[in-house]
């Protein structure tokens, strides 16, 4: 069972993909086959903590030195998963992203140019070596994508309010080729109904990443630490996927009132969130 923590850290959710076994070559898959063996496995609190532990230096340490050896586990229809962090990688890209994200002044703050550069310059070095890369885990800090909502279901939707140390959780979980046969049929219906947008692009790239993975594997959309910037009582009503997939039904059959007001419904439920990331 994954460890339990009182300390909450930021508003972050995450998408997942978990492998099967059979998807590693070794001798990585009899790492994660021994792995996986382990009484206690780390949360994604445990990750994201030990991603923050390497800002506190100074100079920062921007990516970590080494790749890590952890990964989140799961067993799907007797077949055991894994979702490897990588979290060396996907600081690399991450890093890539946070000039677009932060204004000059509070990104030199936070990471001095000198150490953007040369985790630049190493990041360039080791795509040279390994240019088939690709993280198993998307991060989104505020928000859910609504391209990520197209992957999954409503059915598939688990809540738990928590209790005690044990946080609320929401997240869903569905086959790799029903993620596969969403993104596909979303995007026809979408580029039949507008010429282009960011659902579209966003569609396009995610649909791209899953084409990566192993047919049998899981997509996971987990709320993460937004569970904490929700307002209470908005989480256990939350069904932004149910919302997507009304919206883009509703294309389907030409009926952009329907669809507006599904959109509504989105941006309404989102706003609180947005709101408390502007006074952050």
């Amino acid at each position: 069972m994954p460890k339990v923590s009182s300390v909450i850290v930021p508003y972050a959710s995450y998408l997942r993909v978990y492998e099967p076994l059979a998807a590693f070559a070794e001798p990585e898959r009899s790492h994660w086959a021994r792995y996986a063996r382990r009484r206690e496995l780390p949360s994604y609190q445990d990750e994201l903590r030990r991603s923050l532990a390497d800002l506190l230096p100074t100079p920062p340490v921007a990516v970590p030195v080494h790749e890590s050896g952890d990964a989140f586990v799961l067993e799907a229809d007797g077949v055991l998963c894994v979702c490897p962090w990588r979290t060396r990688l996907r600081g690399w890209q991450a890093l890539g992203e946070l000039a677009d994200e932060l204004p000059g002044p509070v990104l030199d703050a936070v990471l001095p140019e000198v150490v953007r550069r040369q985790t630049a310059q190493d990041y360039e070095r080791w795509l040279e070596r390994n240019p088939d890369a690709r993280p198993w885990i998307r991060t989104a800090t505020w928000q859910v994508p609504l391209n990520w909502f197209v992957l999954v279901s409503d059915a598939e939707r688990r809540f738990d309010k928590g209790s005690g140390e044990i946080p609320p959780m929401l997240r869903y979980r569905t086959p790799m080729v029903q993620a596969r046969r969403r993104v596909a049929r979303a995007l026809r219906t979408l580029k039949d109904a507008v010429d282009e947008g960011p659902l579209i692009d966003g569609l396009v790239d995610v649909g791209r990443w899953l084409e990566e993975f192993h047919p049998r594997s899981v997509v996971e959309l987990d709320y993460g630490g937004l569970v904490h910037a929700l307002p209470a009582g908005a989480l256990e009503d939350d069904h932004s996927a149910a919302d997507v997939a009304e919206g883009i039904e509703a294309l389907r059959h030409g009926d952009g009132v329907a669809a507006g007001e599904a959109y509504g419904r989105l941006v309404e439920r989102w706003r609180a969130v947005r709101d408390l990331r502007s006074a952050n």
